[in-house]
């Protein structure tokens, strides 16, 4: 019985530590992937989650910077059409550096300075009392032209630090300037005027300050141009020591965006700051969203441990009650592999390894059986193959033998007929050879002489033959009746129909520990089809007229007694002639004698 080779990584692995091996990574993977999975979704509400609250406190920023930023811009109202406006500056100047002071007084904590202008740049009216630094021109400031260029609308600069007012407290402050142009009365004359506001940038930045995005993330205010107006590293920003990503914040709209800066991913969020086109944008990085801190791991890795745990001691329980009956019945089929067929099949543990135990019992009984059946078989269907392929001598090659006898003997041609008949006797009685398909080569070439004399007188000497053996070879081993069907192609479909002499040579010689037929004729030849079709059967010429077997006959039967290697091989060329090879093992016909032939 044959070993059945098992993967190398299982050789010299028990069938109960792989099956509890299997079990645990298998339930292992699945922990794992349960646990990805479950990750997975946790991160991605954590991410919703934050994405949903940064834009919440963006808005929240929004309405905060938009308020704040109205609050101005009413004050800046309250003063034109409440105090400015209608007043006559020529008469009530004082009246209204009063009412200046009061609304300044009320809103002091967001304003720095309030400065009315006329449109030469000279000072109508200052709160707190400032005069214009000395040679300060503000008729050539940008925001001092844009406010009287479009009058209609709000203007605000960027932060700066105020630059145009005399400080007597010797103090840099960062303000804001709005400003917008007025209707100025004095006397009976009216022009244009700019009122300028500036909103201390202390109390923007304190508010924006304020505000905590969490998760590693902040926000900061842009101008419509892209300019940063406010910044949690504003002054590393102005030193060169940190960047913000200002161009793509120019192209910004209200909405999330994507993006990835400094070779890292990070959400924005973008937020319209109402009338001045300020954008409030807040940024999250991408390690803002993932839940790989210390104590999430931490915990990750006690589940997964605490689980593999359980599973080891439920895998070893269920593996030692499979695996204990089927390493019984391991020993078993063993004892089987060794060659001991009559051995007792173990039968114990579940219903399927006892019906499996059962079936090796009875499979081991029928091997037995039937490996005795199969050598007698066999040995019966090699001899019935063999009788099979040397039985397919056609009567037809008889009947014309005799015939020709007879025509002899008509003639009064009585010697002529006694060497056919000679011959006829000889051709049959090594043909029979006692059942023997093995015979020497010596007679095997006396066969084909016998069947080269007769087919010579019965085509009225039409051509002549060769037989040219080495010596040594006629003692060696020769499988019978192979010769004379490759003759007997040359005769029928070479020579039949030509019209000079043809001859026929036939060679034998050793090579190495081959031997060599070869079978030579000067017939009509064949083309590369008819020789294929010689090989597989589908050109058969002699099958009315000749014995019977074809030369695909004679090469299945060589393959099958001395094995693929040997056999046939033909050349032949239209009008050239044909050469047919044999090739056998160079063995002495006494050594297959002794071991019995088919």
């Amino acid at each position: 019985m044959a070993k059945i080779k098992k993967p190398d990584f299982l050789q010299e692995t028990s069938i109960r530590y792989t099956i509890f091996v299997y079990f645990t990574v298998t339930a292992l993977v699945m922990i794992l992937l349960i646990g990805i999975s479950l990750y997975g979704r946790l991160e991605a509400q954590l991410t919703a989650t934050i994405r949903e609250e940064n834009q919440a406190v963006i808005s929240q920023v929004s309405m905060s910077v938009d308020s704040y930023l109205r609050t101005i811009m009413k004050l800046s109202d309250s003063l034109y059409y409440g105090v400015i406006k209608n007043a006559d500056l020529s008469t009530e100047a004082e009246v209204v550096n009063s009412e200046i002071t009061l609304l300044y007084d009320n809103n002091k904590d967001s304003v720095s300075n309030i400065a009315l202008l006329s449109k030469k740049g000279e000072i109508l009216s200052a709160v707190p009392a400032a005069r214009l630094k000395t040679g300060m021109d503000v008729t050539g400031e940008e925001w001092f032209k844009n406010s009287l260029e479009r009058p209609e609308n709000f203007h605000f600069s960027m932060p700066h630090v105020q630059y145009i007012f005399d400080n007597s407290e010797n103090q840099y402050r960062w303000v804001i300037s709005l400003s917008r142009a007025v209707e100025i009365t004095q006397g009976t004359s009216t022009d244009q005027g700019v009122l300028l506001i500036d909103i201390a940038y202390g109390s923007l930045k304190q508010l924006l300050d304020n505000v905590a995005m969490g998760n590693q993330g902040y926000l900061y205010l842009v101008s419509s141009g892209g300019e940063l107006i406010y910044h949690p590293k504003m002054q590393l920003i102005d030193a060169g020591l940190a960047r913000e990503n200002t161009a793509a914040a120019y192209d910004y709209r209200g909405g999330s965006y994507r993006e990835a800066y400094e070779g890292k991913q990070r959400d924005v969020v973008v937020k319209l700051v109402g009338y001045t086109g300020w954008k409030i944008i807040g940024v999250t990085p991408e390690q803002g969203f993932s839940l790989n801190n210390l104590k999430t791991r931490l915990f990750m890795v006690f589940v997964v441990a605490f689980f593999l745990f359980l599973l080891a001691l439920v895998n070893s329980y269920i593996s030692s009650r499979i695996t204990a009956p089927i390493q019984e019945l391991e020993k078993s089929v063993n004892a089987l592999e060794e060659g001991a067929l009559d051995t007792e099949v173990y039968m114990g543990g579940s219903y399927e390894i006892r019906h499996l135990g059962r079936s090796i019992g009875d499979m081991a009984k029928r091997i037995q059986a039937l490996m005795e059946d199969i050598v007698a078989e066999h040995e019966s269907k090699r001899k019935s193959e063999f009788d099979t392929l040397q039985s397919q001598i056609n009567p037809h090659f008889l009947y014309n033998t005799l015939d020709i006898i007879v025509w002899m003997i008509e003639n009064e041609q009585k010697q002529e007929a006694v060497k056919v008949v000679t011959a006829l006797a000889r051709f049959f009685r090594i043909s029979l050879s006692k059942g023997r398909s093995i015979i020497p080569v010596r007679d095997e070439l006396e066969h084909v002489r016998n069947y080269l004399m007769i087919q010579q007188t019965r085509f009225k000497n039409k051509f002549t033959y060769q037989i040219e053996p080495e010596p040594e070879v006629l003692s060696l081993a020769s499988l019978k009746l192979m010769l004379q069907p490759l003759v007997e192609n040359a005769i029928y479909h070479g020579m039949e129909f030509m019209d000079g002499e043809g001859q026929i040579r036939i060679k034998v010689r050793l090579e190495g520990r081959k031997l060599l037929f070869t079978v030579e004729d000067n017939g009509l030849g064949m083309t590369p089809e008819q020789v294929e079709g010689l090989l597989t059967g589908k050109t058969h010429a002699s099958s009315r007229r000749g014995s019977g077997i074809g030369v695909k006959n004679v090469n299945e039967r060589i393959r099958l007694y001395f094995g693929e290697e040997y056999g046939l091989s033909i050349w032949s060329e239209p009008d050239e002639g044909t050469i047919i090879k044999i090739c056998l093992p160079a063995v002495p016909f006494e050594e297959l004698a002794e071991e019995g032939t088919p």
